[in-house]
Formats: structure tokens, sequence, C-alpha cells
């Protein structure tokens, strides 16, 4: 990227690809309503329970049916047409979405029914995400692929800053069934942002017989290292750093203010990660990717330990305005605790930027979907993981799960840095 650019967002791929660019803004619009669901289910799952470790169950039950759609749903990627499979996938996702809503309304609603609705929504966002990540590489340019990561960055950064807070207020004010049926109608964005694609027919090799295929992507994985630890490095990340299934009770419990600051907490990760991608002009340039990945993760694992240490001081009463309640939030709390999610946001950011590019620029066409299958199988399927683990962990105390966890990070991560050094001197020009 020219010097010119400096700082600032590097935003080519919108006038290299008009398709590109629908599906961007398609995708950002029913992201912004996915997350809105994903918030309030959590939230309502709480109501119905008052339990961390149900919420940290909606993860859990979604995992398998998560793995299977990244495992198996790749293959489908690879052998039907790419646009064709990625509608077909929004409509099972849309359709689970409007099951749960007319739950809400009708009050027929039990957590079990909403961990089963959650697991197809989940299923259908799985191949929708890995159908358009394969895809990405057929409409731009090589070297344009890290700047399209930043601008899909972005694009989750706000999905996730939006979602969450509308969803705290949407929920607060106005309850379950209208936070759901706007999901529904942002969700048609989806839609729209498909439908502009052109044909993508799968390429002229590609397996077709399933357990082949199956086999086939393992293969290439295991020999190619610089693609495992992409996905290793992520999994250590959002199975130990994830500490998304604490929010209700840190709003609840510990810092106070309730459902609002469940969902000021879960967007705060999503700004940092939008303010790095506006900024991320000089990143989209880094040559040595999986150092930028390995130094990011490190990075998210301390500010994790952080975020633990502000839950563990407000909750033996060391913080400053004590613990708080529902009703009574420890305003200079949510605000450290907010800037520690902040820095994990950003930190995400990167090395999710890079680790994606790594993935379109190295894999070949014919496996590319696969690949993302299983791609998106690691970034859905860890934070369920990492959902667990809070779960668990945080029956002992709330706060454990990020102190413990970010510390466990960046040791995992350093440990891979001396015995895969071929990963960490990665050069994307080499």
């Amino acid at each position: 990227m020219s010097d010119r650019r400096g700082f600032l967002l590097d935003t080519r791929p919108f006038t290299a690809s008009r398709h590109f660019t629908w599906m961007w803004l398609g995708a950002l619009v029913a992201g912004v309503g996915n997350a809105l669901t994903a918030v309030a289910v959590g939230l309502h799952v709480y109501e119905l329970t008052h339990s961390t470790f149900a919420v940290s169950m909606v993860g859990v039950a979604a995992l398998v049916p998560t793995l299977f759609a990244g495992l198996y749903g790749g293959t489908i990627v690879d052998r039907f047409d790419r646009r064709l499979v990625a509608l077909a996938s929004a409509v099972l996702a849309w359709l689970a979405t409007a099951a749960i809503l007319l739950l809400a309304v009708l009050e027929r609603e039990t957590i079990w029914i909403l961990y089963v609705l959650s697991a197809l929504n989940a299923m259908g966002a799985t191949l929708v995400s890995a159908s358009r990540q394969a895809i990405i590489p057929n409409l731009l340019e090589p070297e344009l692929l890290p700047a399209a990561g930043a601008l899909n960055g972005m694009s989750m950064g706000l999905v996730v800053t939006l979602g969450p807070a509308l969803a705290g207020l949407l929920v607060a004010r106005h309850g379950f069934a209208i936070t759901y049926g706007l999901d529904l109608l942002l969700f048609c964005g989806a839609f729209l942002g498909l439908a502009a694609l052109p044909p993508m027919p799968p390429e002229p090799g590609a397996e077709h017989k399933t357990w082949a295929a199956i086999r086939e992507s393992f293969r290439y994985i295991r020999a190619t290292p610089v693609v495992a630890m992409s996905f290793i490095v992520d999994i250590v990340a959002m199975t130990l750093g994830n500490p998304r299934s604490l929010f209700p009770a840190l709003g609840a419990v510990v810092i106070g203010g309730g459902a609002v600051t469940a969902g000021l907490l879960a967007a705060s990760s999503a700004i940092g990660a939008v303010l790095c991608s506006l900024f991320s002009g000089r990143i989209v340039g880094w040559k040595r990717h999986g150092r930028a990945v390995n130094l990011s993760v490190i990075a998210y694992g301390l500010f994790t330990v952080g975020l633990g240490i502000v839950a563990l001081l407000v909750h033996t009463g060391h913080w400053p305005g004590g613990v708080g309640s529902p009703d009574r939030l420890n305003h200079s709390a949510l605000a450290a605790a907010m800037l520690m999610l902040f820095g994990m946001g950003a930190s995400d950011n990167v090395s999710a930027i890079f680790r994606n590019t790594i993935l379109q620029q190295a894999v070949p066409d014919r496996i590319r979907g696969r690949m993302q299958g299983i791609y998106i199988m690691v970034v859905t399927g860890g934070p369920r993981l990492g959902d667990l683990f809070v779960g668990l962990v945080a029956l002992g105390a709330v706060w454990a799960p990020p102190l413990v966890g970010g510390l466990a990070i960046a040791a995992v991560v350093a440990a891979l840095i001396r015995l895969v050094p071929v990963f960490h001197h990665y050069d994307a020009t080499a």
C-alpha cells in the first residue's frame, strides 16, 4: 500500500469490485440483526434460569452443529455453486430466528428450545460465512486481500458493537419479541447482498466424494504448518479468552447495571476492532503475517488478564465504588472493563486479518471452501468451547475465567513461537 494512504483504512476493494461491495454491505446489515438475537438469547436464558452456566450452554449447544457445518458444509461449498449454498444457508438461519420470535410472542419459550434453535441459527451462519470467505478471492486481486480482511474486520466490529448495544437497550425497554423481530427484518440484507453476486460454480477437479474431500482437507492441513498454526492459535485464544458468557453476571452482581451493562461490555471489544480497522492502513501492508498473528494473540491474552483483574478487585471490594447491582452501576469499573475489552477487540482483529489472508492467499481454490469451513468451525466453535470453559471456571469465582485464561493464552502462544518457528517467520512475499 502506498505511503500516501498513511494509517487510514484501505478501501480499494470497494472500488475494485462492486460484487464485493454489495456482499459486504449485506453481511453488515444482516450481521447486526444476528448479533441482536445472539445477545438477546443469552439474556433470555439468564432471565429464565439466573445461571451463568445455563447462558454458557447456549454456545455449547451450538458446538456440534457448528462443527458439522464447518466440516461437512465446506465440502458442499466446494462442490456446488457457492452463491446458491450461501443463499440456502441464509434461509436456514432466518427460519431459526423466526421460530425464536414466534415462541417469544406466544410466551412458550424454554431454555431447551432456545438451545436447539440457536444451534440451527449457528449452523446456517457458519455455512454462509464459509461461502462468503471462499468467494472473496474470486472477486479481488491477491494484493487486496489484506485490505478486504480489514474491511471485514470493521464490518464484524460494527456488527458486534451495534448489535449487542441495541440488544441490551431493546430487551430492557421493549422485551425479547421486538428484538428478535428486528433481526428478521435486518437479515433480509443477507439475501440482497448474496443475490447480487454472479454465479460461482465449483472449480473443475474438486473432490466430490464427501469423506474423500474431508480427508484431503486434513492431509493439506498436516502438510502445511502455516495453515495449521493459523487454526491452532485461534483455538487457544477463543477457548481460554472468551468472556462473553460472563457479561450477564458482571452486569447483575459485579459491576452492576443489568442488561445495559451486558450490552456495553459485549460491544466494547467490537469498538476496538472497528477503530483498529479504521486505522489499519499500515497494518495491512505488513508481510510477516505469522509474527503479526502470534504477537496480537499474546496481546489479546494480556488484555484478558486485565479484565479478570478488574472483576477480581470489584468482586472482593477493593475497587472504588464497591460491588454493583442491576440498579446500581459502578461506573469506573465499567469503564476499566470496557477498556480491557477494547484492547482485546483490537488485538483479535489484527490476528483475524492475517489468519484469513493466509488462508485466502495460500490455499488453492478447489479446496478453499473446505479450508474456510474449517476456519469458520474454529472461529465459531472455539468460542463455544470458551463458553464451556467460562461456565465451569466461573462456578468457583466469576473473575477467575479471564484471569486464568488470559495467562494461559500468553504462555501457550509464547511456547508455540519456539516450537513452530516456521509460522512465526512466515513471509507472504516469500
